[in-house]
């Protein structure tokens, strides 16, 4: 019997580490299972259409949150053009409530609910093999005619090490991003999310780990994103495993890795400053700083600790910081957030998440949703709209924050504009990002997607609205800005100056050897003009790498040349690297 195992992804970026794991629990009893993958982009005609080419057996899906209601649609017609085939659901979305979904959608068979890959094997057994006890199989639902059962649920497995290696060709991953667990479960109880629903954390061993590793590396695989809940919830574990990725770099492939802050000690600190830039990245879920709420979702988090980690590993240098928030947690009102945001946002991490919470299936959060007043989305992803400390409309407002937030912190093509605007303007820089957003309303940006050279216009009109001072110097800021991140001309609102030889001036800079050894010596050897394809110069009226006050403008009020050199090897934004230089 032929047996699919599929998804949809929410990206075409993405890969299912899931169906991989099942299939690699099987395969060696099992001789017909494959693997499709598909997202949530594309058509579900053509979707339905390959599957139905296929001539399945037994189809299953891994349903998440944001693929659950176009996994029903396909299903459901799956189901009407070939009613013999058998339908297997899996995954947390159909993990709580089994009986309910059973109960709703007549076409779906069989539900795998919790830890699958021993489930799934038995099932595959009995409906291929017809060997066991249908009731006997723990961690299934399942309908017989009109009734449903549900059985004996199933604990954990203990020895993850039985569980093969999940990944066969790397090829088919190319260009992917490859997901990985060393270890399942999480020490954490946090009440919004699902981790918390499985106590304790089990391991690979680490001889299984690093055998792994290591075929990551050997396949050139670009990154390795682990999916542990905690991936340094046992510290001897966290810094073997990450010593030995340090071993065994190529200089060219990136960890990212969700770290609990406060677990990183001092030891683990002072390994981390050496290790290769673009080696690591760390998610830190910091969520909210307001301790009242910290205390309501039992989350253990100390953002003292939490600020003097990310602080020490920003002076590193080497490793990219994303840090989460979540509005619309308990206790937590418009206020309190953005005094949240504020003090993260200080912390200037890589990149600064605003989510918004989700009441999902079996979180703590969901089952006293009445207890906070939550009003949500009835369907997935099951997003708050309100609750008794923040209305949709402070919601609302918060939305738009983020947007602004994406567009003009975390692209990072507005550095040097948006911290001068801060710096001496605005109080905070959550009043920054809110006024801003306003205006953005206000303007009806809201409406249209937007070029980038576009939100470099918005952010000067933005400037000149409020009166700012140094319309003039804030162009140069902008300048800046835009150079640093796109080689070309400039768009009408900024302008270059006009210096006297200027073009010749810089060849014969280009000429100097000294001069490339110094600032460009990847280019040792070349001649200027080649050089020049790959670099550009550029003059401001200001010092604008010195310029961050408004009072001190007179003080940095000086023709300053900058190098732009548009030809690295940035991992994490592709930036041009630059130097003030002498013409």
């Amino acid at each position: 019997m032929k047996t699919l195992l599929t998804t949809l992804n929410s990206k075409y970026i993405h890969s299912s580490l899931a169906i991989r794991y099942l299939k690699s629990f099987v395969e060696k009893d099992f001789s017909e299972i494959y693997i499709e993958e598909y997202t949530v982009n594309n058509d579900l005609d053509y979707i339905l259409g390959e599957i139905y080419k296929g001539d399945y057996d037994i189809v299953c899906f891994a349903c998440y949150i944001w693929n659950i209601a176009e996994t029903l649609e396909i299903v459901k017609n799956l189901k009407k053009v070939n009613k013999d085939v058998r339908i297997v659901l899996g995954g947390p979305e159909v993990s709580y409530g089994p009986k309910e979904i059973l109960n709703r959608h007549k076409y779906i068979d069989y539900i795998v609910y919790g830890e699958g890959e021993v489930t799934f094997k038995e099932l595959l057994n009995f409906l291929i093999k017809e060997r066991g006890k249908i009731d006997e199989i723990k961690g299934l639902a399942y309908r017989q005619g009109e009734n449903i059962y549900i059985n004996e649920s199933r604990a954990p497995i203990e020895k993850l090490d039985h569980i093969p290696f999940p990944y066969e060709d790397f090829k088919e991953l190319e260009n992917r991003i490859v997901y990985y667990e060393s270890s399942r479960g999480c020490p954490f109880n946090c009440q919004y999310c699902l981790s918390s629903t499985i106590k304790g954390v089990r391991y690979f061993s680490l001889d299984r780990v690093k055998n792994d590793l290591k075929k990551f590396v050997d396949a050139n695989v670009k990154q390795v994103k682990f999916v542990d809940r905690t991936f340094n919830a046992s510290k001897k574990h966290c810094l073997e495993v990450m010593k030995y990725l340090k071993d065994i770099d190529n200089g060219r492939i990136n960890f990212h890795f969700e770290i609990t802050a406060g677990l990183l000690d001092e030891e683990i600190l002072d390994f981390l400053k050496d290790i290769r830039e673009g080696l690591f990245q760390f998610e830190i879920g910091v969520q909210s700083t307001n301790e009242d709420t910290i205390k309501e979702i039992r989350r253990n988090a100390d953002f003292d600790k939490i600020s003097h980690v990310c602080k020490k590993l920003a002076t590193f240098g080497n490793i990219h910081l994303h840090l989460d928030l979540i509005a619309g947690l308990p206790l937590e009102d418009y206020r309190t957030f953005l005094n949240s945001f504020n003090e993260v946002y200080n912390l200037k991490p890589d990149k600064l998440q605003l989510g918004f919470l989700k009441l999902l299936k079996g979180s703590g959060i969901r089952m006293n949703e009445q207890k906070y007043g939550y009003i949500y989305k009835d369907n997935p992803p099951y997003e708050v709209l309100e609750n008794d400390f923040i209305s949709y409309g402070e919601i609302l407002r918060l939305k738009y924050i983020e947007e602004m937030v994406e567009l003009y912190y975390n692209s990072h093509n507005f550095d040097f504009s948006v911290e001068f605007i801060i710096n001496n303007y605005f109080e905070s820089p959550s009043k920054f990002y809110e006024n801003l957003s306003i205006y953005w309303e206000n303007n009806g940006y809201h409406h249209f997607s937007h070029k980038r050279d576009t939100l470099y216009e918005i952010l000067l009109g933005f400037y000149i609205y409020n009166g700012f001072k140094g319309v003039e110097v804030f162009k140069e800021l902008l300048k800046f800005d835009y150079l640093r991140n796109k080689r070309g001309n400039l768009p009408k609102f900024l302008e270059s100056i006009e210096i006297v030889d200027f073009k010749n001036r810089c060849h014969v800079f280009l000429q100097n050897e000294g001069n490339v050894e110094r600032f460009l010596p990847k280019y040792k050897g070349k001649a200027a003009k080649k050089i020049i394809k790959s670099i550009h110069f550029e003059a401001f009226k200001y010092d604008v790498l010195s310029l961050k006050d408004i009072k001190s403008v007179r003080e940095y009020r000086d023709i300053t040349v900058i190098l732009f050199d548009y030809n690295v090897d940035n991992k994490d934004f592709g930036r041009s690297k630059y130097y003030k230089i002498n013409i």
